[in-house]
């Protein structure tokens, strides 16, 4: 498969805004994946509109003012934040004379870059092919140049056909080979949960804080910074809490608002780390004037993928550059007496002292439900609150 390789390269952003109240977010969201994609933007197009042009998306009008805006700005590359279908994108790039990707093709590039596991980068792969499953179309460029002669063309194929069963043999093979790291993982996941011990995995959205708070806990060395997607492998380190006992504790990969469907299903095996976890660290970034949508968007991811019973703590990260100074309401319990909300620095450590006495307790609560032998799947610590309730 052919890699974008967009890297450094001029592109322009391009926007519609359908009335839906949430236009500036978006964008704003695109263009710190642009960043993170380490693209120069050099202009942005918005525009208005009721329903998608069926042919060119934008309609002939912005089409025309797109095509000025790359003459002017030598740009390379245009990025749109929608998802546009296999027809929009021929017909743009063939109007534009100029390359064209939408949102999940710029998500799947910034993976590919980041992936470094081998798991993690079979799960890219898987997600890249079959992403482009549904986008083949006549005059697509040959895999087999692309890929350097893979497989051979069967007798009265026409090359879309081959195209895609290049594809499904490929995808086939990424399968079974993720199929046995995951039955690896089961097993360790297994050993984990014969030791009795506590699992906690650190959820939130991209580039809220996680991979620190991670680092600030287990004194760890996982890529930490400021941009979108910086983890995509899951890291899992024991945390020592002294005389309480231990904790197995996970970083994993952030979410982000609409994220492709592609990529959910090909990091399923990853995100079963959550999935088992026994209690959920939902790190939000506090600085963030969206934090209560980026709150509900990674609960909506975590009832997708069977993890909105899990139990979880609210971490409200990166105090130190919001208004929400630490002070008296730095951990707020619930009507249980159980650590329900932590305001904290991961980069400066101020705050983390109530992560760890949650932690202490829980490993109690954990640990007295299986002295008692309960099967009920009641909480080790209470329930997510409401948004309301937490912010």
């Amino acid at each position: 498969m052919q890699n974008l390789k967009i890297k450094n390269i001029a592109v322009i952003l391009v926007s519609v805004d359908f009335g839906q109240g949430d236009h500036t977010d978006r964008l704003h969201e695109l263009e710190q994946l642009a960043v993170s994609a380490k693209l120069h933007i050099v202009a942005t197009i918005q525009g208005k509109r009721t329903r998608p042009d069926s042919t060119t998306y934008i309609g002939s009008g912005k089409v025309v003012e797109l095509v000025h805006a790359i003459t002017q700005t030598q740009a390379e590359l245009v990025v749109f934040n929608h998802d546009l279908s296999p027809a929009q994108q021929r017909n743009l790039s063939l109007r534009l004379n100029c390359h064209v990707i939408d949102r999940t093709s710029l998500i799947l590039d910034i993976f590919a870059q980041r992936a470094k596991s081998y798991e993690g980068k079979l799960q890219v792969e898987l997600a890249q092919l079959e992403h482009l499953a549904t986008r083949l179309i006549r005059g697509w460029t040959h895999l087999e140049r692309q890929k350097g002669g893979i497989g051979l063309r069967g007798p009265g194929e026409t090359q879309l056909e081959t195209d895609r069963r290049l594809i499904k043999k490929r995808v086939k093979v990424l399968k079974e080979k993720l199929f046995t790291l995951q039955r690896q993982r089961t097993l360790q996941r297994r050993s984990r949960q014969r030791t009795e011990i506590l699992s906690v995995s650190i959820v939130g959205y991209t580039n809220a804080g996680k991979s620190t708070l991670f680092n600030r806990l287990t004194h760890a060395h996982s890529y930490a910074a400021d941009q979108l997607f910086a983890t995509l492998d899951t890291t899992t380190r024991k945390l020592f809490l002294g005389e309480a006992g231990s904790v197995v504790i996970s970083d994993t990969v952030g979410f982000i608002r609409d994220l492709p469907p592609t990529l959910i299903a090909a990091f399923r095996a990853t995100l079963e780390e959550t999935v088992q976890a026994d209690l959920l660290l939902h790190v939000v970034d506090a600085n963030s004037i969206n934090r209560e949508e980026q709150f509900d968007e990674v609960n909506k991811i975590l009832k997708e993928i069977g993890a909105d019973t899990i139990p979880q703590i609210l971490i409200l990260n990166k105090v130190d550059l919001s208004e929400l100074s630490l002070g008296s309401e730095s951990c707020i319990r619930d009507e249980y007496d159980r650590i329900a909300r932590i305001r904290l620095s991961a980069k400066t450590g101020e705050g983390i002292e109530f992560v760890k006495q949650a932690l202490i307790e829980a490993i109690a609560e954990h640990s007295k439900n299986l002295y008692e032998k309960s099967t009920d799947t009641e909480t080790i610590i209470g329930g997510c609150a409401t948004v309301q309730e937490l912010f």
